[in-house]
């Protein structure tokens, strides 16, 4: 293992830079150091006015999210030694950049917002009773932690960040629509609102998620399908109808 590590970290602030530049630092590696422990040895020993942000440091709450080498990834999750002896760490490129490596991704929140969220059935009696087989489905979705990870390598959002929700959302009404007591079909509002169509399944997504989410085979691709028998097919239409899921 490599005693020291180089570590160019992305610097910007928008309050005094016009334009953001790489800074190398030497940092000491330790064993099982990961690149979110570097990143702490620079503000603590070298540059106190690095900017960060953090929380669990256990790839819990997404909020280390990051472009180290080019990949979008964890910070608390991506081990130095797995990387050589020269690391490039950069803000995630999707999102606008608030200092250094710091993005505002409020944006998200505006977007999760507008989802149609969870309806029950009418009539249900109480309390609300799944079989496990139901729930199986939309668990995985749930795993999601909201790094935004699979928003910032989405090229679609990069060209169109107006026009399309991204595959966190995506995911998000797909656990909707896989409820067992939820009524509402949501493929109107990602097809009208959400930009659905602008996907084109490369699956970047799927590559960078840290929990593992099949997120384009399992989440975008059924969802894609419904919005298709939703506007084109007269018969699932039609059986939709008749089940009661309706269209939002």
């Amino acid at each position: 293992m490599n005693k020291e590590v180089k570590m160019n970290v992305y610097r910007f602030d928008p309050n005094k830079d016009k334009e953001g530049k790489f800074q190398e630092f030497t940092v000491p590696v330790k064993e099982g150091m990961v690149v979110l422990d570097a990143v702490h040895y620079i503000e603590n020993n070298m540059d106190p006015t690095l900017g960060v942000r953090w929380n669990c440091k256990a790839a819990r709450c997404g909020s280390c999210a990051a472009e180290i080498n080019g990949k979008p990834s964890l910070m608390c999750k991506t081990r130095v030694d797995s990387l050589g002896d020269k690391i490039h760490v950069a803000p995630m490129k999707a999102f606008p950049i608030v200092k250094d490596l710091v993005t505002d991704v409020s944006r998200n929140w505006e977007i999760a917002r507008k989802i149609p969220e969870f309806t029950p059935k009418k009539g249900l009696k109480e309390p609300w009773q799944i079989a496990e087989i139901d729930v199986s489905r939309s668990r995985e979705f749930r795993n999601c932690i909201e790094c935004f990870l699979c928003q910032d390598v989405c090229h679609v959002i990069r060209e169109h960040d107006k026009d399309y929700i991204g595959p966190r959302f995506m995911v998000k009404a797909a656990s909707l629509d896989t409820h067992p007591l939820d009524s509402i079909n949501r493929s109107k509002f990602l097809h009208e609102e959400g930009g659905a169509g602008y996907c084109n399944i490369t699956k970047c997504c799927q590559s960078v998620c840290p929990e593992h989410i099949a997120i384009t085979d399992n989440a975008i691709i059924p969802e894609k399908e419904s919005i298709v028998d939703s506007y084109y097919d007269p018969v699932t239409m039609l059986f939709k109808k008749i089940r009661g899921k309706h269209g939002q």
